[in-house]
Order: C-alpha cells, then sequence, then structure tokens
C-alpha cells in the first residue's frame, strides 16, 4: 500500500513562499530557481514553478515524493531535489539557484575558495558539476546529487548552484554566502591576487559557525519587508 501523502503545514508553505522571494530580492534566481524543504522522509515542498519573485502570499508549493515520478506541473529539475532527498537524511531543505558571480566562474570551470569567512562554510572546496546542460533525466539528478556528496553546495558549470542544508533557512542563506564567496574570488582575480591565502580547514571549521544567530539573522535580512515575515520568523 502506497504511503499517504504528506500534508504540509501553513508554517511551511509560508516558509516556502518567503525563502523563493527573498532569492530573488537577493538577485540569486530570476525566471529561473526553485526551492524546498522537506515535509517527512518521503516527501517535499517545493515553491509554486513560475519566477520566484512572483510567488503570491497563500500560493501553495506542490508536494512532491523522495521517491516517485514527479506530479504534473513540476519543473524537470526538481528531480535533483529528489535524488540529494534520497542520499542526505541531514538534508532538510534545497535552494537550485542562478547566482551572478558563481554563474561566471563556473563557466570557467572554477568555483570559489574558502577565502573570507562566509566562504568557510564551504570548505575545502566546492565541487563542480561539469556539465552545461539543463538536468532532464534522472541519471543526470544522480550525478549531480553524487558530485554534490556530503558538502553544502555543488555549482553547476555555467549553469547555476546547488545548496542542501537542515533547513529552509539555512539553505537561503548558504546561497547567498556562496555568491558571497564568489564575489570575492572574481575580485582577487582581477586584481592579480588569486595567489592569495585561503582559510585551512582547521581555520575554516572555526570560523564556519553556527552560534550568534549566524543564520536567523541572515535569514531575517533576506525576508525583512516579505508579506509574510511575521509567518517565517
Amino acid at each position: 500500500m502506497n504511503k499517504p501523502c504528506a500534508i504540509p503545514t501553513a508554517r511551511q508553505q509560508s516558509q516556502v513562499r518567503a525563502a523563493a522571494r527573498a532569492l530573488a530580492r537577493a538577485n540569486l534566481v530570476h525566471a529561473y530557481g526553485h526551492c524546498s524543504l522537506r515535509v517527512d522522509k518521503d516527501y517535499f515542498l517545493v515553491c509554486a514553478a513560475k519566477p520566484m519573485g512572483m510567488i503570491e502570499p497563500h500560493e501553495a508549493g506542490t508536494v512532491v515524493p523522495v521517491h516517485g515520478e514527479l506530479p504534473e506541473g513540476v519543473l524537470g529539475e526538481v528531480r535533483i531535489h529528489q535524488h540529494i532527498y534520497r542520499l542526505r537524511d541531514d538534508a532538510g531543505a534545497v535552494v537550485r539557484s542562478m547566482p551572478r558571480d558563481v554563474m561566471t566562474l563556473s563557466s570557467a570551470r572554477m568555483t570559489p575558495a574558502p577565502r573570507h569567512g562566509m566562504g568557510s562554510y564551504f570548505s575545502p572546496a566546492v565541487p563542480l558539476w561539469d556539465d552545461p546542460q539543463l538536468v532532464r533525466s534522472d541519471e543526470q539528478a544522480a550525478g549531480v546529487a553524487a558530485t554534490l556528496g556530503s558538502a553544502r553546495a555543488v555549482v553547476m558549470r555555467g549553469n547555476g548552484a546547488v545548496v542542501a542544508a537542515p533547513n529552509i533557512e539555512q539553505a537561503v542563506v548558504l546561497t547567498w554566502y556562496l555568491e558571497d564567496a564568489a564575489r570575492i574570488e572574481l575580485q582577487l582575480r582581477a586584481a592579480g591576487l588569486a595567489d592569495g591565502p585561503t582559510l585551512s580547514p582547521e581555520e575554516a571549521a572555526r570560523r564556519a559557525t553556527g552560534a550568534g544567530r549566524i543564520f536567523e539573522r541572515m535569514w531575517e535580512y533576506l525576508c525583512d519587508g516579505d508579506p509574510e515575515f511575521a509567518n517565517v520568523i
């Protein structure tokens, strides 16, 4: 007998919508991109299949099985979310984004090195999925998830990035951190400082803290002014 489909809470629906709009306001997505959160071990909730900044309050996302076919109307690259949730029990949320500076670096087969505080969360390196094609098959999605492995993010050559985190707040914040790390990387390279220092794994482990409401403060900053702000803070 098939397990009954999970029913997301009203707060989970609000979180997904607010996350989508926050990513759009921060210019981390545009017409393309999507985010999701895990409802239980068998299902997750993905945002509406439209430009994320245009998702309206109370516009429901879609519940998707971790194992099984994508529901009608769900974007094809949501397969990536499925395969990450299958491989990563610790993944409570996934963000698929198109950050400008990450895209620039990845087009040259590069990902940002851990050079500053926000880059420390991706030490020792951000893996690269070296394929510029859209992910339209389970085989491709499984490859992206395998390349991500236990890392927080995977960059797709000329095709944006995917972040996995324990919850959707951290997934959004880490997406912002990843783009900031790419900004630093590009600026150092433009200044001829590509050989400058990177954080050692020990330095990165000390710096990549969750204490002091690090994630919460950035989440609140990115959600400030959102029409559902009170529902997600």
